[in-house]
């Protein structure tokens, strides 16, 4: 048993958060989604958020970030 993550799968929603299209999702788009979803996104909440999801520690979100983020949360 694997345990590489399928990235192909996430790509599409992870497009739709990539606002910019830079290939990243950054704290603003991060934000965006969860006020979005209805979630709580303060400031502190979105960082921390940011935090969980952001492995490489450089501010912003990869697709395989996202796709292992996502995972993890059983998403």
């Amino acid at each position: 048993m694997t345990n590489e993550i399928n990235t192909a799968e996430y790509k599409a929603t992870f497009d739709l958060i990539d606002a910019d299209g830079d290939g990243y999702i950054d704290v603003a788009e991060l934000g965006g989604l969860m006020r979005a979803l209805g979630k709580e996104a303060g400031t502190a909440r979105v960082v921390e958020v940011m935090v969980a999801a952001d492995v490489s520690k450089d501010g912003r979100i990869t697709l395989g970030e996202f796709a292992a983020f996502l995972q993890k949360a059983n998403l």
